[in-house]
């Protein structure tokens, strides 16, 4: 089985992602993860990347998808992956979808833990971090006993500046233009699923298993 898992900032997909990989058995690939994998073994499109990488530039799709290439090439990636974060634009779906071609692999799946603006605006902008110990908190969800006190070590509690109103929602706005037109190509294919991630996290992980079971099926 094959299955991208979409999602914006604070949407909980690392969660999920987390919970579908340990019941479907699946190998969890994220764009970061064989980025760095790439990287620590020093192969030539590792390489490629680490120039990139370290001028703070952002990696060109073709050297990340020929990576992806190399990894899902890999022997342990035959009893299935969950792709996470990946493809992002159509661009990267398309060229996604010649390398899986190639590797005579198809996707079976394309879930999208969908939240309102709002609701992530909520979760993100109530993040807090402890200065002193880095312990997190959320205003809202898990707040500190004492207001902006680290409940730990008694540290000043701060908001990180990609937490800020203005921040995210710039970081949302990014997300859902790339995303809206993948979303078109997906449902084009038949293989697109959206799940209302605002539910508690085991009502959201039984809606994706649903999905998954009904698309082995």
């Amino acid at each position: 089985m094959l299955v991208v898992l979409m999602g914006p900032p604070g949407a909980g997909k690392g969660t999920q992602a987390e919970r579908v990989t340990k019941e479907f058995n699946l190998l969890h690939i994220s764009t970061g993860d064989i980025l760095r994998g790439a990287v620590k073994e020093e192969t030539p499109l590792g390489k490629e990347a680490k120039e990139y990488m370290d001028r703070g530039a952002l990696v060109p799709d073709e050297v990340i998808i020929n990576i992806m290439k190399e990894r899902l090439a890999k022997p342990d990636c035959v009893a299935g992956v969950l792709l996470d974060g990946f493809p992002r634009t159509v661009e990267q779906a398309e060229a996604l979808e010649n390398v899986l071609k190639d590797l005579h692999l198809n996707i079976d799946a394309v879930i999208n833990v969908d939240v309102s603006p709002d609701e992530l605006l909520d979760r993100l902008t109530g993040r807090r971090v402890c200065r002193s110990c880095g312990s997190t908190y959320h205003m809202k969800f898990n707040p500190p006993r004492v207001r902006n006190i680290c409940d730990h070590c008694s540290g000043e509690l701060y908001q990180r500046s990609d937490d800020t109103v203005d921040t995210v929602k710039e970081r949302l706005e990014v997300y859902g233009k790339q995303t809206l037109p993948l979303i078109e190509y997906y449902q084009r294919k038949n293989l697109y699923h959206a799940v209302d991630g605002a539910r508690p996290i085991d009502e959201v992980f039984e809606d994706i298993a649903t999905h998954l079971k009904e698309g082995k099926g």
